[in-house]
């Protein structure tokens, strides 16, 4: 942190416990949708990765590629995902869940597309598409409460 980055900043879970704990709960729904629907588990922490690449979020880069590093993705796959679309690494349906990602993470430029949905309806169905939504939708929060905070990486 620099020193013009030293104002201190509101503690979330101390001011609104029951908002933080209600985030929480939004987590484990997410996850456990993601679970129900059979969406690989490396699907998630790429989409997590990949909007906190987007975001500039980095606490949540820090956590989430230990937690995909620790889960058996590789290196190779971590340090290329800001390139994905350059690359062999990724699957189909791997790409259409970071185009998706992309694309909900991105609204403002373009409010997620029809062939970037299409491209997930090809290879996702409903309830998958919805655990991807969830799980983008829940990153992208997540960053912006870890970057309004101010909150530190490697803690």
């Amino acid at each position: 942190m620099s020193e013009s980055d030293s104002i201190s900043r509101v503690a979330l879970k101390k001011n609104t416990p029951d908002v933080s704990a209600a985030m929480g709960s939004l987590h484990v729904a997410a996850v456990s949708a993601a679970q129900d629907a059979k969406v690989e588990p490396q699907i998630l922490e790429l989409i997590r990765i990949r909007a906190s690449q987007i975001n500039g979020c980095a606490f949540c880069l820090d956590m989430h590629t230990k937690d995909a590093r620790a889960a058996g993705e590789t290196e190779q796959r971590v340090y290329a995902l800001n390139a994905w679309r350059e690359t062999p690494f990724f699957t189909e349906r791997e790409r259409a869940a970071l185009a998706l990602t992309e694309a909900v993470t991105l609204v403002t430029d373009g409010h997620v597309p029809d062939e970037v949905y299409a491209e997930a309806a090809a290879v996702f169905d409903e309830a998958q598409i919805a655990a991807l939504i969830w799980a983008a939708t829940v990153i992208n929060a997540y960053n912006r409460i870890a970057i309004a905070t101010r909150m530190v990486p490697g803690a």
